[in-house]
């Protein structure tokens, strides 16, 4: 089991915006480290979680630029871009595009899944290019 290969598979399923193979990717006890307002920490809510991007981000994608494994863990450099086309936390659609970095740390199990997430993204960023912020 190659743990590179899953989370290269995690952010293919994201980028497709196929939930489903996204699902099969994280492990059932998941757990998620970055709060989220409104989103319980589990695998449904980091599903619901993109569902909610997508509807908002259609083209919604994740850049990886760098892949750094440790032991169990991967340590990925990105950055993500997208474009305004949903209504986004009350705000709505600007047309406006986005691009921000961001860091996750990511545990992957024996089993091949993805059980933890740790991440760092720039929203106030992206809310300036956005146009809701700055």
């Amino acid at each position: 089991m190659d743990r590179l290969d899953t989370i290269r598979r995690l952010y293919e399923t994201i980028n497709a915006g196929d939930l489903d193979a996204m699902r099969e990717t994280v492990a059932e006890g998941f757990v998620e480290h970055e709060q989220i307002p409104g989103i319980e920490p589990t695998r449904e809510g980091v599903v619901e979680w993109f569902g909610i991007m997508r509807a908002a981000f259609p083209d919604l994608r994740f850049h990886v630029d760098e892949l750094l494994p440790s032991g169990d863990r991967v340590v990925v450099r990105a950055h993500v871009t997208g474009t305004h086309e949903g209504e986004w936390m009350g705000m709505p659609a600007t047309g406006r595009s986005f691009s921000v970095n961001v860091i996750d740390i990511l545990r992957v199990g024996d089993d091949g899944l993805v059980h933890e997430h740790w991440g760092v993204f720039d929203a106030m960023a992206m809310m300036e290019q956005l146009g809701a912020a700055g």
